[in-house]
């Protein structure tokens, strides 16, 4: 928020403002995924996604959006970001359709149960460290570029195993990338980084991504899969 003094504005901080708008833009976030993945589900319009090639495009069109929202997040106006991490989080309703019919519906709820416990307890260590974590970032992206790397290329060696080390691994890397992301966001405020709204908005797409990629893990690691 903004106060005023002699007729310049002095950024002022309440970071407990921050982090609840931007929780709950990237709950509202989480809620139209959740919304959009169960109703292209239940409706069977998943099969038609996959049968009919259309699930490559949407995982392009959403890394389109994350760039863009990336790239041009400064120059946006807060409506536009605002629009895009809401789009991005649409797409990603009809990606994410394609784990119910893999995993069992109980496995996913207890999955996104302690997704949300874990990820409450890495914002409060995030958001009370009092060390300076801010270096965590640059190895956080390589440990999870390589991650992603190994990833790729265990799709043509097939290896159970491997599979299973990389879950884990980078189930690891976004614990620490969740914990990094909220002191970033309370030291972008710190510093005034850019308007309030857009703060939130940039906060809620990380955290929202941190989420989703900790979600997927935990039901990859202990969900259970349909016969």
């Amino acid at each position: 928020m903004e106060s005023y003094e002699n007729g310049e504005a002095i950024h002022s901080v309440d970071t407990n403002s921050v982090l609840t708008n931007t929780f709950f833009r990237m709950f509202l976030g989480l809620i139209a995924s959740a919304g959009t993945a169960y109703y292209v589900y239940e409706s069977g319009l998943f099969i038609s996604v996959i049968l009919n090639g259309y699930f490559m495009p949407l995982v392009i069109a959403e890394l389109v959006v994350v760039l863009v929202f990336s790239l041009l997040f400064r120059k946006l106006s807060s409506t536009v970001v605002t629009l895009l991490f809401f789009a991005y989080a649409f797409l990603n309703g009809f990606t994410l359709s394609v784990v119910f019919p893999v995993f069992e519906m109980t496995s996913i709820a207890y999955a996104f149960a302690g997704t949300a416990a874990l990820f409450g307890i890495l914002s409060f260590i995030g958001y009370t460290t009092k060390k300076d974590i801010s270096k965590w970032g640059s190895i956080l992206s390589v440990a999870l570029l390589v991650g992603l790397v190994l990833t790729i290329v265990n799709i043509f060696l097939g290896s159970s195993f491997l599979d299973i080390v990389l879950d884990w691994a980078i189930l690891l890397i976004f614990f620490g990338i969740t914990v990094y992301d909220i002191n970033k966001i309370k030291a972008m405020q710190d510093a005034g980084f850019c308007e309030d709204e857009k703060i939130y908005v940039y906060g809620a797409m990380e955290l929202y991504l941190d989420f989703i990629n900790i979600f997927l893990r935990i039901l990859s690691i202990f969900g259970k899969r349909r016969n």
